[in-house]
């Protein structure tokens, strides 16, 4: 039954392509999901999103953290997000683009949100997500840290957190490490 199924999907391929159009793609429902989640958003006014693949490629894209309160007010923030297939069993895999002096994102730009590893689950989305990243920057939590240096600094000596969040988004050096402009 199953075989007779594709015979009959490879017949209809060779007759589009005989007619000169181009095959139709058919879409994962990890596709379909994600279609549904990005038409479906609701960004807050301080994030924005982007396909720089071009509309066609909906399981890349962008999106643009620019925090409106915190530590790192006045900041631009760019994340990767990768959407798998099987989405939505299993997270997008979100980098963060910026270098940034953050106790939740280390220096290579991978980040730490519980619902992106052992919190995920089907019935989360991509707002979801964007919420959590927003939430990393007006609320970075020293307890689960992927930049244990910063992490220590933001327990034990807030103003000298503040300070050197500012002096990283202004471009400059923090201990060993250069942060470009992001403000």
């Amino acid at each position: 039954m199953l075989n007779l199924i594709k015979i009959k999907d490879k017949k209809k391929e060779q007759a589009a392509s005989a007619a000169g159009k181009a095959p139709v793609k058919k879409q994962s429902a990890g596709e379909l999901r994600l279609h549904k989640d990005i038409s479906e958003l609701n960004l807050p006014k301080s994030t924005s999103i982007s396909f720089p693949n071009g509309k066609d490629d909906l399981m890349n894209f962008e999106i643009i953290v620019r925090p409106d309160e915190g530590y790192y007010l006045g900041g631009t923030f760019v994340f990767t997000f990768q959407v798998s297939p099987s989405y939505p069993h299993e997270p997008p895999k979100v980098k963060c683009k910026t270098k940034v002096y953050h106790p939740n994102i280390d220096l290579e730009g991978n980040v730490c949100l519980n619902i992106l590893r052992e919190d995920w689950k089907p019935v989360l989305n991509i707002n979801t997500v964007i919420y959590g990243l927003n939430l990393l920057f007006t609320q970075p939590n020293d307890e689960d840290p992927l930049n244990h240096e910063a992490a220590a600094v933001l327990r034990d000596n807030p103003k000298l957190f503040e300070a050197n969040v500012k002096r990283a988004m202004a471009g400059g050096y923090v201990g060993q490490h250069y942060f470009p402009r992001c403000a």
